[in-house]
């Protein structure tokens, strides 16, 4: 078991974030299951506006369609290649961001740290794991997008485009190259750092809100634990919507233009509101998925942190 008050040695720092990757990773593996339907749902939506009435209309079509697997399920194994990612990475720079934070601000242990730390904690952390996330993101946004694409562009079916996530990366990779995986990266940038601000300033403060009289923000157990996270989820995604719609139209349709002109030209052509198509289905998602993430992730890392 790790002793908290013990001196901060190289060993102790390797064996922290090993705990934190670890906890990370496997919420965000289970994060997924217990969202992607609705993911998808919103990917639809953001990326293909004019095929869907609303959020119970694509999601009836899509099923109809496709089924559960290749339509609401379409790209979870990237999807979960990418929360593992970024949650494993974003989780275990997390750590260490509170870290820096703390000294910054001259506290010594992370836990004495207003909930204003944390958040900026999570900000910064969130620049590491972007990097991890929006390759895979990319490619799960194709998948999940995929008859739309092929809708829009009858070319597609002809050159019938992959619909494995290894034959569309092998196809991304042979005809756009590296820079392909990173399309709508300053545009993920713009939505996770934000977002992670809101989205762990959300929940610590949620978490402090919680606890009782003497007891520790550890202690308030699994169902507050879980409420905390949810409350994360929906501030994270209620900050970001319009960046994360952006991304998506940029990511899906190939587009090779600054976010500022991608989001102007929806506003101009389709009306403000348009950033926020597929909102409903983003929040609804998030409040089982940050609850699942959070609750896995903290109660690994305190079972972690018990038994080495």
């Amino acid at each position: 078991m790790i002793d908290q008050n013990a001196p901060v040695t190289p060993d102790r720092k390797l064996r922290q974030g090993f705990i934190d990757f670890t906890a990370g990773s496997l919420g965000g593996a289970l994060q997924v299951y217990v969202s992607q339907p609705l993911d998808t749902v919103k990917v639809k939506q953001q990326s293909f506006p004019q095929l869907y009435k609303n959020m119970i209309d694509c999601f009836v079509k899509t099923y109809r369609t496709d089924g559960i697997f290749r339509g609401l399920y379409a790209g979870s194994v990237p999807a979960v290649i990418a929360n593992v990612a970024e949650n494993s990475v974003l989780f275990a720079a997390y750590g260490g961001c509170q870290k820096v934070v703390a000294y910054g601000m001259n506290i010594e242990n992370v836990k004495d740290m207003p909930v204003v730390g944390h958040a900026f904690a999570g900000f910064l952390a969130a620049f590491f794991s972007t990097f991890t996330l929006c390759p895979t993101e990319l490619v799960k946004c194709k998948l999940q997008a995929l008859r739309e694409m092929q809708q829009q562009n009858p070319q597609n079916v002809k050159n019938n485009l992959p619909i494995t996530p290894w034959k569309l990366t092998k196809h991304i990779m042979a005809t756009e190259g590296v820079p392909g995986f990173f399309r709508g990266l300053t545009s993920t940038f713009m939505r996770e750092m934000p977002g992670y601000f809101f989205f762990f300033g959300g929940y610590e403060g949620t978490r402090e809100l919680l606890k009782k009289p003497g007891q520790s923000k550890e202690e308030i157990g699994a169902l507050k634990t879980m409420f905390a996270g949810a409350v994360g989820g929906v501030t994270l995604w209620v900050s970001i919507f319009p960046a994360d719609v952006i991304k998506s139209r940029i990511q899906v349709n190939n587009l090779k233009r600054s976010m500022t002109s991608v989001g102007l030209e929806i506003a101009r052509t389709e009306g403000v509101m348009a950033l926020y198509n597929g909102l409903l289905p983003s929040v609804l998602r998030t409040i089982p998925a940050t609850a699942t993430l959070f609750l896995v992730y903290e109660y690994t890392k305190k079972t972690l942190n018990e038994l080495l």
